[in-house]
């Protein structure tokens, strides 16, 4: 079953208690992020209210007791849309209450999927589907065993470091 516009905000309302993110890609097209893109690109003063319908849903959630969480997995250098995300997005994120955290695989490979997917109290999970570009496709609900879901939430998780942790041991948010 895919996912779009209200049938995709209600299926992510219905979480009881987590929803998390494994996000892998290099770059995300999104017209909606296009303009502030740019800006950051020529080097501009980051927006006051940048992303603050988002920070809104988290903080809303985090008051109902409901804990929402990624891992954001880079290889260096980092692309210019990863360092817009770490500039400018995820420290406001964090600071609503989101549970951010870094898996750098520059290295290493730790078997993980080359596909984004949300995970929703262990239970549900969506993939999130992208052209070449980071242009999303679709979002589709996976049906069946979620065990290898769960297995690579785990790895995830269990190699990754918080983002401030990452941001420090790079010398910053240029990295």
């Amino acid at each position: 079953m895919l996912l779009d516009g209200d049938a995709w905000r209600e299926f992510f309302e219905r979480f009881s208690s987590e929803a998390w993110r494994l996000e892998v890609q290099p770059t995300y097209t999104m017209p909606k992020e296009a303009e502030n893109f740019t800006r950051f690109l020529r080097g501009d003063l980051k927006p006051e209210m940048h992303n603050f319908r988002w920070h809104d849903r988290i903080k809303g959630y985090r008051a109902e007791g409901k804990y929402v969480g990624r891992v954001r997995v880079v290889r260096r250098p980092l692309t210019d849309y990863q360092r817009y995300q770490f500039a400018w997005g995820i420290p406001g994120n964090i600071a609503a209450g989101e549970d951010i955290r870094v898996l750098d695989l520059t290295e290493k490979d730790l078997g993980l999927p080359d596909f984004d997917f949300w995970m929703f109290d262990e239970a549900r999970v969506v993939r999130l589907n992208y052209r070449p570009d980071g242009t999303q496709v679709n979002r589709e609900v996976v049906d069946g065993d979620l065990d290898v879901y769960r297995e690579w939430k785990r790895i995830a998780i269990e190699a990754s470091v918080p983002f401030s942790t990452y941001v420090e041991s790079q010398g910053g948010a240029r990295t």
